[in-house]
C-alpha cells in the first residue's frame, strides 16, 4: 500500500487521502451547480446531489479519522479540517439560495 508522509516521520495511506482530496473536489463542483441552479427548476435536485456528495467526503474522512492514532488523527484534522468545515458550510449556504 502507498503511503504518504504527513509529517516528519508519520505516514498515512495514500489511497485513502487521495480519495478524499477527489471526493473534495467533486463536492465542490456539485455544490457549484447548485449555486448556478439557484431560482431554478433544476435547482432542488442540484442540490440533493451536492449535499450527497458532500457526505460522501465527511464520511470518508470520518471513517479515515477513525482508523489513526489520536496523534495522527490531530495532524490529519489540521491538515485537511478546515477543507471539511469548508464543505459543511458551503452546502449550508445552498438552503439560502434558492426562494420558494
Amino acid at each position: 500500500m502507498a503511503v504518504v508522509e504527513a509529517w516528519p516521520g508519520k505516514f498515512l495511506p495514500l489511497p485513502q487521502i487521495e480519495a478524499i482530496n477527489e471526493k473534495f473536489v467533486e463536492a465542490r463542483d456539485e455544490i457549484e451547480y447548485a449555486q448556478e441552479d439557484a431560482e431554478t427548476v433544476y435547482f432542488n435536485e442540484s442540490c440533493d446531489a451536492a449535499r450527497k456528495s458532500v457526505k460522501e467526503v465527511l464520511d470518508a474522512y470520518q471513517q479515515l479519522c477513525g482508523r489513526l492514532s489520536e496523534e495522527e488523527r490531530g495532524k490529519l484534522q489540521r491538515s485537511m479540517g478546515l477543507k471539511m468545515e469548508q464543505l459543511k458550510a458551503e452546502v449550508e449556504q445552498l438552503d439560502h439560495l434558492h426562494a420558494d
